[in-house]
This record gives structure tokens, C-alpha cells and sequence, in this order.
């Protein structure tokens, strides 16, 4: 796979707790402006235009006259890693991302530390190479082909390649994602959207589709829609920092905190056999606390995903494990049991835990999405996303390089 695709997939990396945005631009704010040149200027839009061969030699000149612009450093080696796409020759192909990696560096060297650059530098191995998208010679070929055109932005063309690659091999993840993708930057996001659904259903335990779905339902302007896929990212592979950037920049961008709240587990299951046994924690048992039936409907849920849906959801996995699907999907129903049981008969949630929960379903965050913390048994970390209201606009839609949502690379300098 090219390091401009592994850069696709893996997106810039921003840390949800705290929200930690370094963009480019921020970091330059104290620095002397950029000269207004008027070839600077149409370098940039060429970039942004995704006409990254005919933008690339004018950066390149662009640097040598400007050589402290870090954006122009910064996007001279993506562009180099675009160029280097369509380059046939598989040794030329890895020396031209070799001296991509060198303009990245220099780049960082001038004080860029922007989420793209840092992901893009940590993605190009230092001897440029490069892992296959298939071990089969014709679908590998189908889709460094289809590569070569989208670099050159060449969408149709490219997504053609991606199409007879998917013909060759139906299960190819990256076929369908990036077809979707291709569409995405073609501005048709409904087409983007039942192609993102197709690699999700070749692989749902991937969260790159989730996410790019996400990005594609915020260009439409869903914003509540865009937020359930990219908690379906954090669901998929939880420990990917990746799957979190989505889910973070939304927050960023729709004045939204994201915070953590634990939850101590009131509840344990054993499946035997035929015979199923729910304990619920004596704290917790109590003829006025609406929390006694919450833990007993989560119970219940754990037991028929250990019992039924675990083999639906994982049908090439023959021994049950807890996952974080299973603990999203008793998590919404403990919450739903709360906030039913305490409207309708008044009795205030005692367990403070749960109480706060209750408040973000109240709040307009009904889906709690949770992960178990590596090494620990019984005892899961859940995350809630309690909104904030601030006075402050929403944040615009960064713009997408190399399917990437950066807010260090939007900026034209």
C-alpha cells in the first residue's frame, strides 16, 4: 500500500481528552506573515484544487525563494508523495518518496508540528517503500493503477481502476473505500456514502470507512449523523488513536466537550451451558433506585450477546470475547431503562455514576460509547460526550488533503 494511502487511513492523530488541535496555522501566528505572491497564491489553489503534479514544481521554486514558509514546505512534500503515485517505475517511485520525506522533515525542522505532518512522517519509511494492497499481481496492479490516476486527479479514471480491482477481489477493503472516496471529492456524498457502506460490510472491525463517512455526512451538513459514524470508528478499534481524530474534530467544530465518566460494573454475568446467572451488586438493589433494573437489563444484554449475538456480529470468531460493540450496545439500553423508568415514576437515579450518566442521554448524548481499559477484567472506562453550549460559532469544515481533515493544511497561509 503507498504511503499516500496509509496517510488516507490513518489520518492525522488528535488526542479526544483533551482536544489537543496544533494546527499549522496556529503556530505560525506569531511568525511575520507570508509575502503576497501572487504565485503563492495559485501554488496554493492548485494544492487545494487537488492538482498536486502542477502544484508540486511551484512550491518546489516556492520554497527556494521563500525558504522559512513552512506551509509551503509542508505542502511541497505531500504534493512530492502524490507525485511520486504516478510514477511508473518502482525505484524512481521510491526515491521520489524518499525526498518527499526529506521536504517533510525540513518542514519540521522550520517548526511545523501539525497532526498531518507528523502521521505523514511516521507513515513513509526512510527508504520510501511501499506494501502491496493485494498479494495477488492483477489486483495489485488494478489499484497502484487506479492510485496513479486519483494523483493525477483523474477521479473517473480512477475510479474505474478501483472497480476492477473489486471485480478481481470482492472482499478488497481498500477498493471500496476508496472509491467512496473518489466520489467524496467529486462532491457527490450520497454515492460516497453507499461505498463507505460497502467496505464496512466487507469489514466491519476497520474503523477508516466509519470515519470518511463521518467526513462525507458533515459535507451535507448531518451533523448528528456524522457524529454516529464516527463513534462507530471509536467502536471499531477503540485503541486506534486515529479512530478518535473524527469524532474529536466534530467536537471541535459543534462547541462539544468530551470527557470521561466511570462506571463501576454493578452487574455480573455467567453463561453454563443452559443456565444463565445475573448478579447485581447489593448497592445497587434498592425498591426506590431505578438503577436496580438498569443493571438488570445490562446483565440481560451481556447474556444474550454471550449466548447469540456475539456469534452474529463475529462470525469468524469461535470463542466469545467482550467487546466494546457488546458494551456500546448494553450500555444504550441500560441508559434507555433509566430514563424511562425515571420519567415516568419520578424516582430520582441515587448512584451518582449513573445519574450523571442519565444527565448526558438528557442532554442529547444517548449513546454512551465505551472501552476497556488493557489489562483489566470486569472494570470498563466508558466515554460520554456531554455537551457544552458555547458562545463561540461552530468551527468551519477544515479542508480534506489527501482525504485528510486537517486544520494545519486547510489554511492557504
Amino acid at each position: 500500500m503507498s504511503p499516500l494511502r496509509l496517510l488516507q487511513i490513518c489520518r492525522p492523530i488528535l488526542f479526544v481528552v483533551l482536544l489537543a488541535f496544533s494546527p499549522l496555522a496556529a503556530q505560525c501566528q506569531d511568525k511575520p506573515n507570508p509575502p503576497d505572491d501572487p504565485g503563492r497564491r495559485h501554488a496554493l489553489e492548485l494544492f487545494d484544487q487537488f492538482k498536486m503534479v502542477e502544484a508540486m514544481p511551484l512550491l518546489e521554486k516556492l520554497a527556494a525563494d521563500h525558504p522559512k514558509d513552512v506551509v509551503v514546505w509542508e505542502r511541497w512534500g505531500v504534493a512530492t508523495l502524490h507525485y511520486s503515485q504516478t510514477i511508473p517505475d518502482p525505484e524512481l517511485r521510491r526515491k521520489a518518496r524518499v525526498r518527499a520525506r526529506t521536504i517533510l522533515l525540513k518542514a519540521k525542522e522550520l517548526g511545523d508540528n501539525s497532526n498531518l505532518l507528523q502521521t505523514l512522517l511516521a507513515m513513509v519509511p526512510e527508504d520510501g517503500g511501499e506494501v502491496a494492497f493485494s498479494g495477488r499481481q492483477e489486483v495489485n496492479d488494478a489499484m497502484q493503477q487506479a492510485e496513479a490516476d486519483f494523483a493525477r486527479g483523474d477521479l473517473d479514471k480512477a475510479r474505474e481502476g478501483y472497480l476492477r480491482a473489486l471485480l478481481l477481489d470482492p472482499n478488497l477493503y481498500e477498493a471500496a473505500l476508496f472509491t467512496g472516496d473518489a466520489f467524496f471529492k467529486q462532491q457527490q456524498p450520497g454515492f460516497a456514502g453507499a461505498w463507505f457502506d460497502r467496505a464496512i460490510q466487507i469489514d466491519p472491525n476497520r474503523e477508516t470507512a466509519y470515519r470518511y463517512w463521518g467526513d462525507s455526512l458533515i459535507s451535507e451538513g448531518k451533523m448528528d449523523e456524522a457524529r454516529s459514524k464516527f463513534i462507530e470508528a471509536v467502536i471499531a478499534d477503540p485503541y486506534n488513536q486515529t479512530a478518535w481524530m473524527g469524532l474529536s474534530q466534530w467536537a471541535d467544530r459543534n462547541g462539544v466537550k468530551l470527557t470521561f465518566l466511570r462506571l463501576r460494573d454493578k452487574s455480573s454475568v455467567s453463561v453454563n451451558g443452559d443456565k444463565t446467572n445475573i448478579t447485581i451488586d447489593p448497592s445497587s438493589l434498592g425498591k426506590d433506585d431505578p438503577s436496580t433494573s438498569a443493571w438488570l437489563i445490562y446483565g440481560m444484554d451481556r447474556a444474550l450477546w454471550q449466548r447469540e449475538k456475539f456469534k452474529k456480529e463475529f462470525p469468524g470468531e469461535t470463542q466469545y470475547r467482550h467487546t466494546l460493540r457488546e458494551e456500546a450496545d448494553c450500555l444504550h439500553s441500560m441508559v434507555g431503562v433509566l430514563s424511562e423508568t425515571s420519567s415516568k415514576n419520578g424516582k430520582r437515579v441515587m448512584d451518582p455514576e449513573l445519574s450523571t450518566l442519565l444527565q448526558i442521554d438528557k442532554a442529547g448524548a444517548s449513546r454512551a460509547v465505551c472501552f476497556s481499559e488493557p489489562g483489566r477484567r470486569g472494570n470498563c472506562e466508558r466515554l460520554c460526550r456531554l455537551p457544552r453550549r458555547q458562545s463561540r460559532q461552530a468551527a468551519p469544515l477544515p479542508g480534506r488533503i489527501c482525504g485528510t481533515q486537517d486544520p494545519a493544511t486547510a489554511q492557504s497561509g
